[in-house]
Protein backbone atom coordinates (compact mmCIF):
# COMPACT_ATOMS: atom_id res chain seq x y z
CA UNK A 1 0.00 0.00 0.00
CA UNK A 2 1.34 3.60 -0.61
CA UNK A 3 0.89 4.90 2.85
CA UNK A 4 2.25 8.21 2.02
CA UNK A 5 -0.97 8.84 -0.38
CA UNK A 6 -2.63 7.07 2.68
CA UNK A 7 -2.02 9.83 5.21
CA UNK A 8 -2.91 12.43 2.70
CA UNK A 9 -5.87 10.96 2.11
CA UNK A 10 -6.96 10.95 5.80
CA UNK A 11 -5.59 14.48 6.78
CA UNK A 12 -5.56 16.51 3.74
CA UNK A 13 -5.66 19.92 6.42
CA UNK A 14 -2.35 18.75 8.04
CA UNK A 15 0.05 21.25 6.26
CA UNK A 16 2.88 21.08 9.23
CA UNK A 17 5.21 18.39 9.09
CA UNK A 18 6.47 16.75 12.72
CA UNK A 19 10.06 18.82 12.17
CA UNK A 20 8.38 22.27 12.77
CA UNK A 21 6.99 21.22 15.92
CA UNK A 22 10.20 19.78 16.89
CA UNK A 23 11.77 23.18 16.13
CA UNK A 24 8.75 25.24 17.92
CA UNK A 25 9.40 23.06 21.14
CA UNK A 26 13.08 22.93 21.47
CA UNK A 27 14.81 21.25 24.07
CA UNK A 28 14.69 23.42 27.28
CA UNK A 29 18.18 24.03 27.88
CA UNK A 30 18.23 23.01 31.26
CA UNK A 31 21.27 21.69 33.23
CA UNK A 32 22.49 18.07 33.28
CA UNK A 33 19.87 16.00 35.44
CA UNK A 34 17.08 18.82 36.06
CA UNK A 35 13.84 16.69 35.78
CA UNK A 36 10.78 18.17 33.88
CA UNK A 37 7.65 16.75 35.41
CA UNK A 38 3.77 17.98 34.61
CA UNK A 39 0.30 17.55 36.48
CA UNK A 40 -2.11 16.69 34.14
CA UNK A 41 -5.67 16.53 35.70
CA UNK A 42 -8.50 16.28 33.37
CA UNK A 43 -11.80 18.73 35.19
CA UNK A 44 -13.90 15.84 35.57
CA UNK A 45 -14.48 16.47 39.10
CA UNK A 46 -13.39 18.03 42.37
CA UNK A 47 -9.78 17.90 43.20
CA UNK A 48 -9.28 14.94 45.30
CA UNK A 49 -6.25 14.79 48.08
CA UNK A 50 -4.79 11.72 45.72
CA UNK A 51 -4.58 14.43 43.03
CA UNK A 52 -2.80 17.00 45.38
CA UNK A 53 -0.44 14.63 46.21
CA UNK A 54 0.24 13.22 42.97
CA UNK A 55 0.71 17.29 41.96
CA UNK A 56 3.21 17.62 44.92
CA UNK A 57 5.34 14.48 44.32
CA UNK A 58 5.61 15.73 40.34
CA UNK A 59 6.58 19.94 41.78
CA UNK A 60 8.83 18.16 44.14
CA UNK A 61 10.86 15.83 41.44
CA UNK A 62 11.65 18.65 40.02
CA UNK A 63 12.33 21.17 42.86
CA UNK A 64 14.93 18.98 44.13
CA UNK A 65 16.86 18.51 40.69
CA UNK A 66 16.42 22.39 39.61
CA UNK A 67 14.45 21.39 37.13
CA UNK A 68 10.60 22.52 35.91
CA UNK A 69 6.91 21.48 36.98
CA UNK A 70 3.90 22.51 34.57
CA UNK A 71 0.61 22.15 34.44
CA UNK A 72 -1.10 20.48 31.62
CA UNK A 73 -5.45 20.01 31.56
CA UNK A 74 -6.27 16.80 29.80
CA UNK A 75 -9.95 17.48 28.81
CA UNK A 76 -10.55 15.20 25.65
CA UNK A 77 -13.14 13.31 27.90
CA UNK A 78 -15.74 15.86 27.17
CA UNK A 79 -18.49 13.45 28.03
CA UNK A 80 -17.22 13.62 31.51
CA UNK A 81 -16.12 17.55 31.66
CA UNK A 82 -17.69 19.59 34.42
CA UNK A 83 -18.24 23.21 34.11
CA UNK A 84 -15.43 25.71 34.89
CA UNK A 85 -13.71 22.20 36.46
CA UNK A 86 -10.47 24.09 35.52
CA UNK A 87 -10.42 26.83 37.96
CA UNK A 88 -11.19 24.09 40.52
CA UNK A 89 -8.41 22.21 39.97
CA UNK A 90 -6.42 25.61 40.09
CA UNK A 91 -7.97 26.95 43.16
CA UNK A 92 -7.39 23.89 44.76
CA UNK A 93 -3.25 24.17 43.98
CA UNK A 94 -3.01 27.24 44.92
CA UNK A 95 -4.96 26.73 48.22
CA UNK A 96 -2.60 24.71 49.34
CA UNK A 97 0.62 26.12 48.37
CA UNK A 98 1.37 24.67 45.02
CA UNK A 99 1.40 28.05 42.51
CA UNK A 100 1.66 27.12 38.97
CA UNK A 101 4.83 28.99 36.73
CA UNK A 102 4.13 26.92 33.98
CA UNK A 103 1.40 25.91 32.60
CA UNK A 104 -2.56 26.61 32.62
CA UNK A 105 -2.94 29.38 35.41
CA UNK A 106 -7.00 30.32 35.10
CA UNK A 107 -9.93 29.75 32.92
CA UNK A 108 -8.83 30.40 29.37
CA UNK A 109 -5.45 31.68 30.57
CA UNK A 110 -1.68 29.86 30.65
CA UNK A 111 1.69 30.87 31.32
CA UNK A 112 4.94 29.45 29.30
CA UNK A 113 6.67 28.11 25.52
CA UNK A 114 5.43 24.83 25.20
CA UNK A 115 1.53 25.79 24.92
CA UNK A 116 -1.21 25.35 24.29
CA UNK A 117 -0.80 23.67 27.87
CA UNK A 118 -4.62 22.34 27.39
CA UNK A 119 -5.21 18.97 24.95
CA UNK A 120 -8.41 20.44 23.31
CA UNK A 121 -6.73 23.39 21.56
CA UNK A 122 -3.80 20.96 20.31
CA UNK A 123 -6.13 18.93 17.55
CA UNK A 124 -3.54 19.66 14.89
CA UNK A 125 -0.48 18.89 16.69
CA UNK A 126 -1.95 15.53 17.55
CA UNK A 127 -3.24 15.41 13.64
CA UNK A 128 0.23 15.95 12.26
CA UNK A 129 1.76 12.92 14.17
CA UNK A 130 -0.95 10.68 13.47
CA UNK A 131 -0.61 11.59 10.09
CA UNK A 132 2.88 10.98 10.46
CA UNK A 133 2.27 7.19 11.67
CA UNK A 134 -0.21 6.31 8.59
CA UNK A 135 2.24 7.58 6.31
CA UNK A 136 5.35 5.13 7.90
CA UNK A 137 2.42 2.09 8.03
CA UNK A 138 2.50 2.20 11.46
CA UNK A 139 -1.02 3.70 11.82
CA UNK A 140 -4.28 2.77 9.90
CA UNK A 141 -7.75 3.66 10.20
CA UNK A 142 -10.49 1.28 11.43
CA UNK A 143 -14.42 1.83 10.38
CA UNK A 144 -16.07 -1.39 12.73
CA UNK A 145 -18.78 -0.49 14.60
CA UNK A 146 -19.56 -0.42 17.58
CA UNK A 147 -21.80 -3.61 17.10
CA UNK A 148 -18.91 -5.27 15.35
CA UNK A 149 -16.34 -4.62 18.03
CA UNK A 150 -18.95 -6.00 20.75
CA UNK A 151 -19.77 -9.70 18.28
CA UNK A 152 -15.61 -9.33 18.25
CA UNK A 153 -15.32 -8.71 22.37
CA UNK A 154 -18.06 -11.58 22.17
CA UNK A 155 -16.54 -14.26 20.10
CA UNK A 156 -12.88 -13.65 21.99
CA UNK A 157 -14.85 -14.13 25.65
CA UNK A 158 -16.22 -17.35 24.23
CA UNK A 159 -12.59 -18.80 22.91
CA UNK A 160 -11.24 -17.58 25.91
CA UNK A 161 -8.27 -15.12 24.67
CA UNK A 162 -7.16 -12.01 25.29
CA UNK A 163 -9.28 -9.42 24.76
CA UNK A 164 -9.29 -6.56 22.22
CA UNK A 165 -8.38 -5.59 18.28
CA UNK A 166 -5.44 -7.45 17.27
CA UNK A 167 -4.24 -10.00 15.25
CA UNK A 168 -7.22 -12.23 12.87
CA UNK A 169 -9.78 -9.69 14.93
CA UNK A 170 -8.37 -6.45 14.17
CA UNK A 171 -10.32 -6.84 10.68
CA UNK A 172 -9.62 -3.52 8.96
CA UNK A 173 -5.73 -3.63 9.55
CA UNK A 174 -4.90 -4.84 5.78
CA UNK A 175 -8.17 -3.14 3.77
CA UNK A 176 -7.11 -1.95 0.78
CA UNK A 177 -5.97 1.87 -0.10
CA UNK A 178 -9.01 1.68 -2.75
CA UNK A 179 -11.41 0.01 0.52
CA UNK A 180 -10.57 2.98 2.36
CA UNK A 181 -11.08 5.54 0.00
CA UNK A 182 -14.74 3.70 -1.00
CA UNK A 183 -15.46 4.18 2.76
CA UNK A 184 -14.41 7.95 3.25
CA UNK A 185 -16.21 9.13 0.43
CA UNK A 186 -19.23 7.06 1.51
CA UNK A 187 -19.07 8.96 5.06
CA UNK A 188 -18.49 5.78 7.18
CA UNK A 189 -16.57 7.16 10.70
CA UNK A 190 -13.47 5.65 11.10
CA UNK A 191 -11.06 5.98 14.05
CA UNK A 192 -7.30 5.83 13.76
CA UNK A 193 -5.59 3.10 15.40
CA UNK A 194 -1.80 1.97 16.02
CA UNK A 195 -0.70 -0.81 13.65
CA UNK A 196 0.80 -2.52 17.01
CA UNK A 197 3.89 -4.36 16.75
CA UNK A 198 3.80 -6.52 20.06
CA UNK A 199 4.03 -10.36 20.29
CA UNK A 200 1.57 -12.05 22.08
CA UNK A 201 4.88 -13.55 23.90
CA UNK A 202 6.84 -10.65 24.22
CA UNK A 203 7.84 -9.12 27.34
CA UNK A 204 9.07 -5.60 28.77
CA UNK A 205 10.90 -4.01 31.14
CA UNK A 206 11.07 -0.83 32.73
CA UNK A 207 12.87 0.26 36.30
CA UNK A 208 9.58 2.34 37.94
CA UNK A 209 11.49 4.79 40.25
CA UNK A 210 9.19 4.20 43.13
CA UNK A 211 8.50 0.31 42.69
CA UNK A 212 11.85 -0.85 40.90
CA UNK A 213 12.31 -2.91 37.99
CA UNK A 214 8.77 -4.28 36.76
CA UNK A 215 7.87 -6.71 33.66
CA UNK A 216 4.84 -6.86 31.74
CA UNK A 217 3.47 -8.48 29.15
CA UNK A 218 4.06 -5.85 26.11
CA UNK A 219 1.27 -4.54 24.01
CA UNK A 220 -0.76 -5.98 21.14
CA UNK A 221 -3.85 -4.23 20.99
CA UNK A 222 -4.13 -2.03 17.90
CA UNK A 223 -5.08 0.84 20.49
CA UNK A 224 -7.20 4.20 19.10
CA UNK A 225 -5.10 6.94 18.71
CA UNK A 226 -8.09 9.39 17.44
CA UNK A 227 -11.36 8.99 17.71
CA UNK A 228 -14.37 9.41 14.96
CA UNK A 229 -14.66 12.99 15.83
CA UNK A 230 -11.17 13.69 15.40
CA UNK A 231 -10.30 13.99 19.29
CA UNK A 232 -7.13 11.96 20.53
CA UNK A 233 -7.28 9.17 23.41
CA UNK A 234 -5.57 9.66 26.37
CA UNK A 235 -2.65 7.83 25.30
CA UNK A 236 -1.93 9.54 22.29
CA UNK A 237 -2.39 12.41 23.46
CA UNK A 238 -0.46 12.14 26.36
CA UNK A 239 2.59 10.71 24.60
CA UNK A 240 2.91 13.52 21.96
CA UNK A 241 2.53 15.87 25.09
CA UNK A 242 5.09 14.69 27.03
CA UNK A 243 7.52 14.53 24.48
CA UNK A 244 7.17 18.17 22.92
CA UNK A 245 6.75 19.55 26.78
CA UNK A 246 10.23 17.80 26.90
CA UNK A 247 8.77 15.84 30.23
CA UNK A 248 11.78 13.61 31.42
CA UNK A 249 9.97 12.05 34.27
CA UNK A 250 6.37 10.74 34.46
CA UNK A 251 4.93 10.88 37.88
CA UNK A 252 1.28 9.26 38.27
CA UNK A 253 -1.03 7.33 40.16
CA UNK A 254 -0.41 3.37 40.03
CA UNK A 255 -3.55 2.89 38.57
CA UNK A 256 -1.62 3.96 34.91
CA UNK A 257 0.70 0.61 35.39
CA UNK A 258 -1.37 -1.39 33.73
CA UNK A 259 -0.81 1.19 30.45
CA UNK A 260 2.89 1.14 30.07
CA UNK A 261 3.21 -1.40 27.92
CA UNK A 262 1.19 0.82 25.34
CA UNK A 263 2.70 3.82 26.15
CA UNK A 264 6.30 2.76 25.69
CA UNK A 265 5.31 1.05 22.47
CA UNK A 266 3.85 4.40 21.36
CA UNK A 267 6.49 6.86 22.03
CA UNK A 268 8.90 4.04 20.33
CA UNK A 269 6.51 4.20 17.05
CA UNK A 270 6.84 8.07 17.42
CA UNK A 271 10.57 7.93 17.27
CA UNK A 272 10.07 9.70 21.05
CA UNK A 273 12.65 9.15 23.90
CA UNK A 274 10.81 7.36 26.22
CA UNK A 275 10.71 8.83 30.08
CA UNK A 276 11.32 7.48 33.36
CA UNK A 277 8.06 6.33 35.19
CA UNK A 278 6.85 7.01 38.72
CA UNK A 279 4.03 5.28 39.78
CA UNK A 280 2.72 6.64 43.10
CA UNK A 281 -0.01 3.97 45.31
CA UNK A 282 -2.59 5.20 46.51
CA UNK A 283 -3.52 6.72 49.81
CA UNK A 284 -5.45 4.41 52.33
CA UNK A 285 -7.48 4.91 54.69
CA UNK A 286 -8.05 2.06 57.70
CA UNK A 287 -11.49 0.83 57.59
CA UNK A 288 -12.90 -1.52 60.08
CA UNK A 289 -9.44 -3.22 60.22
CA UNK A 290 -8.90 -3.00 56.99
CA UNK A 291 -7.54 -0.99 54.31
CA UNK A 292 -8.68 0.77 51.39
CA UNK A 293 -8.77 3.28 49.05
CA UNK A 294 -9.69 6.39 50.58
CA UNK A 295 -13.09 7.05 48.36
CA UNK A 296 -14.62 10.13 46.76
CA UNK A 297 -17.92 8.60 47.69
CA UNK A 298 -16.88 7.57 51.61
CA UNK A 299 -14.67 9.82 52.82
CA UNK A 300 -15.25 14.16 52.90
CA UNK A 301 -11.70 13.88 53.62
CA UNK A 302 -10.79 12.85 50.23
CA UNK A 303 -11.73 15.92 48.51
CA UNK A 304 -9.12 18.92 48.67
CA UNK A 305 -12.61 21.96 49.39
CA UNK A 306 -13.36 19.79 52.38
CA UNK A 307 -9.82 21.45 53.47
CA UNK A 308 -10.69 24.49 52.23
CA UNK A 309 -13.83 24.41 53.83
CA UNK A 310 -12.97 23.41 57.35
CA UNK A 311 -10.27 25.94 57.19
CA UNK A 312 -6.76 23.85 57.73
CA UNK A 313 -4.00 26.06 56.87
CA UNK A 314 -2.14 24.98 53.19
CA UNK A 315 0.75 24.98 55.65
CA UNK A 316 -0.31 22.14 57.75
CA UNK A 317 -1.85 20.30 54.66
CA UNK A 318 1.68 20.18 53.03
CA UNK A 319 3.38 19.78 56.43
CA UNK A 320 1.11 16.49 56.55
CA UNK A 321 1.83 15.00 52.77
CA UNK A 322 5.39 15.36 53.11
CA UNK A 323 5.35 13.04 56.15
CA UNK A 324 2.89 10.64 53.41
CA UNK A 325 5.66 11.23 50.94
CA UNK A 326 8.92 9.99 52.56
CA UNK A 327 9.18 8.16 55.68
CA UNK A 328 12.23 10.06 57.02
CA UNK A 329 10.36 13.96 57.12
CA UNK A 330 9.45 13.36 60.39
CA UNK A 331 12.77 12.86 61.65
CA UNK A 332 14.20 15.60 59.47
CA UNK A 333 11.25 18.14 61.01
CA UNK A 334 12.35 17.16 64.55
CA UNK A 335 15.98 17.84 63.68
CA UNK A 336 14.97 21.52 61.58
CA UNK A 337 11.47 22.90 63.42
CA UNK A 338 12.07 26.22 61.97
CA UNK A 339 13.19 25.25 58.16
CA UNK A 340 11.19 25.68 55.36
CA UNK A 341 9.94 22.30 53.77
CA UNK A 342 11.64 23.52 50.85
CA UNK A 343 14.65 22.48 52.66
CA UNK A 344 13.69 19.07 52.59
CA UNK A 345 15.26 16.52 50.79
CA UNK A 346 12.93 14.45 49.07
CA UNK A 347 14.01 11.68 47.19
CA UNK A 348 11.27 9.43 45.20
CA UNK A 349 13.26 6.64 46.00
CA UNK A 350 12.07 6.66 49.33
CA UNK A 351 8.41 7.09 48.65
CA UNK A 352 6.10 3.49 50.56
CA UNK A 353 5.49 0.99 47.63
CA UNK A 354 2.20 0.06 48.99
CA UNK A 355 0.55 3.14 49.80
CA UNK A 356 0.64 5.86 52.77
CA UNK A 357 -2.00 5.58 55.30
CA UNK A 358 -4.17 8.57 55.98
CA UNK A 359 -5.11 9.85 59.38
CA UNK A 360 -7.34 12.71 59.64
CA UNK A 361 -6.44 12.30 63.41
CA UNK A 362 -2.68 13.01 62.59
CA UNK A 363 -3.62 15.52 60.10
CA UNK A 364 -5.45 17.11 63.63
CA UNK A 365 -1.79 16.73 64.99
CA UNK A 366 0.00 18.12 62.77
CA UNK A 367 -1.83 21.02 61.92
CA UNK A 368 -1.99 22.03 65.93
CA UNK A 369 1.75 22.32 65.68
CA UNK A 370 2.04 24.49 62.54
CA UNK A 371 -0.67 26.63 63.98
CA UNK A 372 0.24 26.90 67.50
CA UNK A 373 3.93 28.16 66.37
CA UNK A 374 2.50 30.97 64.20
CA UNK A 375 2.17 34.70 65.79
CA UNK A 376 -1.57 35.71 66.87
CA UNK A 377 -1.25 38.39 63.65
CA UNK A 378 -0.75 35.39 61.15
CA UNK A 379 -3.21 33.53 62.89
CA UNK A 380 -5.92 36.26 62.43
CA UNK A 381 -5.23 37.19 59.04
CA UNK A 382 -6.11 33.37 58.29
CA UNK A 383 -8.83 33.07 60.41
CA UNK A 384 -10.62 36.47 58.68
CA UNK A 385 -10.00 35.28 55.61
CA UNK A 386 -11.64 31.51 56.23
CA UNK A 387 -14.65 33.30 57.85
CA UNK A 388 -15.29 35.89 55.52
CA UNK A 389 -16.02 33.24 53.06
CA UNK A 390 -16.94 30.33 55.28
CA UNK A 391 -18.81 32.22 58.21
CA UNK A 392 -19.45 35.58 57.74
CA UNK A 393 -21.18 36.14 61.12
CA UNK A 394 -17.95 35.29 62.48
CA UNK A 395 -16.38 37.11 60.28
CA UNK A 396 -18.29 40.43 61.41
CA UNK A 397 -17.92 39.46 64.93
CA UNK A 398 -14.32 39.55 64.74
CA UNK A 399 -13.96 42.27 62.04
CA UNK A 400 -15.72 44.76 64.55
CA UNK A 401 -12.71 44.77 66.72
CA UNK A 402 -9.75 43.53 65.46
CA UNK A 403 -7.42 44.30 68.59
CA UNK A 404 -9.76 42.25 71.03
CA UNK A 405 -9.41 39.54 68.26
CA UNK A 406 -6.04 39.54 68.03
CA UNK A 407 -5.21 39.67 72.14
CA UNK A 408 -7.44 36.34 72.04
CA UNK A 409 -5.71 34.50 70.12
CA UNK A 410 -2.47 36.05 71.06
CA UNK A 411 -2.92 34.49 74.92
CA UNK A 412 -0.52 31.57 75.76
CA UNK A 413 1.22 31.99 72.37
CA UNK A 414 4.51 32.44 71.29
CA UNK A 415 6.37 31.15 74.39
CA UNK A 416 8.63 28.11 74.74
CA UNK A 417 5.21 25.56 74.91
CA UNK A 418 2.29 27.20 72.82
CA UNK A 419 -0.94 25.77 73.42
CA UNK A 420 -2.06 23.39 70.38
CA UNK A 421 -6.09 24.09 70.78
CA UNK A 422 -6.33 25.14 67.05
CA UNK A 423 -6.76 22.32 64.08
CA UNK A 424 -8.44 24.44 61.46
CA UNK A 425 -10.25 27.71 61.46
CA UNK A 426 -13.19 26.20 61.81
CA UNK A 427 -12.10 25.64 65.64
CA UNK A 428 -11.92 29.53 66.61
CA UNK A 429 -15.80 29.91 67.08
CA UNK A 430 -15.77 28.26 69.84
CA UNK A 431 -12.62 28.45 70.64
CA UNK A 432 -13.06 32.09 71.24
CA UNK A 433 -16.80 31.76 71.73
CA UNK A 434 -16.84 32.62 75.85
CA UNK A 435 -15.70 36.03 74.60
CA UNK A 436 -18.32 37.25 72.96
CA UNK A 437 -22.03 37.84 74.05
CA UNK A 438 -23.74 36.23 70.83
CA UNK A 439 -21.78 33.52 70.86
CA UNK A 440 -21.41 32.54 74.63
CA UNK A 441 -23.37 29.92 76.48
CA UNK A 442 -23.21 29.78 80.07
CA UNK A 443 -23.36 26.50 81.60
CA UNK A 444 -21.65 25.67 85.45
CA UNK A 445 -22.35 22.22 85.33
CA UNK A 446 -19.21 20.91 84.59
CA UNK A 447 -17.48 21.83 88.16
CA UNK A 448 -15.11 19.33 89.21
CA UNK A 449 -17.43 16.22 90.75
CA UNK A 450 -15.83 16.58 94.00
CA UNK A 451 -16.53 20.09 94.30
CA UNK A 452 -20.89 20.50 95.42
CA UNK A 453 -22.64 23.40 94.15
CA UNK A 454 -22.83 25.36 97.94
CA UNK A 455 -18.80 25.33 97.58
CA UNK A 456 -18.33 26.66 94.31
CA UNK A 457 -20.80 29.29 95.43
CA UNK A 458 -19.09 30.12 98.81
CA UNK A 459 -15.47 30.30 96.87
CA UNK A 460 -16.83 32.73 93.91
CA UNK A 461 -18.46 34.77 96.50
CA UNK A 462 -15.00 35.18 98.35
CA UNK A 463 -13.27 35.86 95.46
CA UNK A 464 -15.68 38.31 93.88
CA UNK A 465 -14.68 40.24 97.18
CA UNK A 466 -11.06 40.23 96.54
CA UNK A 467 -10.05 40.09 92.73
CA UNK A 468 -8.43 43.28 91.36
CA UNK A 469 -8.54 43.97 87.53
CA UNK A 470 -5.32 46.01 88.45
CA UNK A 471 -3.17 42.95 89.89
CA UNK A 472 -0.22 42.17 87.91
CA UNK A 473 -0.37 38.26 87.74
CA UNK A 474 1.73 37.36 90.70
CA UNK A 475 -0.83 39.03 92.92
CA UNK A 476 -3.78 38.11 90.96
CA UNK A 477 -2.16 34.60 91.70
CA UNK A 478 -1.57 35.33 95.42
CA UNK A 479 -5.33 36.31 95.94
CA UNK A 480 -6.46 32.95 94.82
CA UNK A 481 -4.29 31.33 97.13
CA UNK A 482 -5.19 33.43 99.98
CA UNK A 483 -8.36 32.39 99.87
CA UNK A 484 -7.89 28.85 100.02
CA UNK A 485 -7.49 28.16 103.68
CA UNK A 486 -11.04 29.53 104.62
CA UNK A 487 -12.56 27.81 102.51
CA UNK A 488 -10.99 24.65 103.89
CA UNK A 489 -9.18 24.05 100.33
CA UNK A 490 -5.08 24.08 100.44
CA UNK A 491 -2.67 26.00 98.37
CA UNK A 492 -0.39 23.70 98.09
CA UNK A 493 -1.14 20.52 95.89
CA UNK A 494 1.66 18.32 97.26
CA UNK A 495 -0.08 19.07 101.08
CA UNK A 496 -3.76 17.80 99.31
CA UNK A 497 -1.83 15.03 97.52
CA UNK A 498 -0.45 13.93 100.83
CA UNK A 499 -3.32 14.22 102.89
CA UNK A 500 -6.55 14.36 100.68
CA UNK A 501 -9.62 13.74 103.54
CA UNK A 502 -8.04 16.81 105.18
CA UNK A 503 -9.22 19.58 102.50
CA UNK A 504 -11.73 20.12 100.21
CA UNK A 505 -9.29 20.64 97.49
CA UNK A 506 -6.36 22.29 96.38
CA UNK A 507 -5.85 25.36 94.65
CA UNK A 508 -6.13 24.03 91.21
CA UNK A 509 -9.28 23.23 92.50
CA UNK A 510 -10.52 26.74 93.41
CA UNK A 511 -8.97 28.21 90.14
CA UNK A 512 -11.01 25.73 88.49
CA UNK A 513 -14.09 26.68 89.70
CA UNK A 514 -13.54 30.54 88.80
CA UNK A 515 -12.62 29.15 85.13
CA UNK A 516 -15.94 27.70 84.81
CA UNK A 517 -17.28 31.05 85.86
CA UNK A 518 -15.91 33.15 84.13
CA UNK A 519 -15.89 30.36 80.82
CA UNK A 520 -18.40 27.46 81.72
CA UNK A 521 -15.01 25.24 80.83
CA UNK A 522 -12.65 23.53 82.95
CA UNK A 523 -9.72 23.61 80.34
CA UNK A 524 -8.31 27.00 78.70
CA UNK A 525 -5.24 29.12 77.70
CA UNK A 526 -4.21 31.51 80.80
CA UNK A 527 -7.24 32.57 82.69
CA UNK A 528 -5.38 35.82 83.72
CA UNK A 529 -5.12 36.85 80.10
CA UNK A 530 -8.98 36.23 79.56
CA UNK A 531 -10.00 38.38 82.52
CA UNK A 532 -7.85 41.25 81.42
CA UNK A 533 -9.51 41.22 77.70
CA UNK A 534 -13.07 40.31 79.09
CA UNK A 535 -13.05 43.69 81.80
CA UNK A 536 -13.69 44.43 84.72
CA UNK A 537 -17.90 44.82 84.30
CA UNK A 538 -17.97 41.24 82.48
CA UNK A 539 -16.25 39.29 85.36
CA UNK A 540 -17.98 40.88 88.10
CA UNK A 541 -21.60 40.05 85.95
CA UNK A 542 -20.22 36.44 85.14
CA UNK A 543 -19.25 35.89 88.85
CA UNK A 544 -22.79 37.06 89.95
CA UNK A 545 -24.99 34.92 87.68
CA UNK A 546 -22.86 31.73 88.21
CA UNK A 547 -23.37 32.45 92.03
CA UNK A 548 -26.84 32.64 91.68
CA UNK A 549 -27.28 29.92 89.49
CA UNK A 550 -25.50 27.59 91.74
CA UNK A 551 -27.06 29.17 94.74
Amino acid sequence: MDFEKLAELLFPSVDKTPEYYEELYRDRGLPEGARVTRFAPSPTGYLHIGGLFSCLISKLTADVSGGRFYLRIEDTDKKREIEDGVSGIIKGLSDFGIDVTEGVTGFDSEVGDYGPYTQSKRAPIYHCFAKMLVAQGLAYPCFCTAEELEAMRAEQEAEGVTPGYYGKYAKCRELSLEDIEEKIKAGVPYVIRLRSPGCEDGKITFDDMIKGKIEMPENIVDVVLLKTDGIPTYHFAHCVDDHLMRTTHVVRGDEWISSVPTHIQLFKACGFKVPKYAHIAPIMKLDEGGKRKLSKRKDPEAAVEFYSEQGFPKESVLEYLYTLANSNFEDWRRANPDAALSDFPFNLKKMSVSGALFDLVKMNDVSKNVICRKNADWVLERTLAWAKEYNPDFYALLDADREKARAILNIDRENPKPRKDIAKWADVPDYVAYFYDSLYRPDCTVLPEHIDKATAAAVLKKYKDVWNIADDKDTWFARIKDICEPLGFTPNVKEYKANPDAYKGHVGDVSTVIRVAITSRTNTPDLYEIMKILGEAEVNARLENTINALS
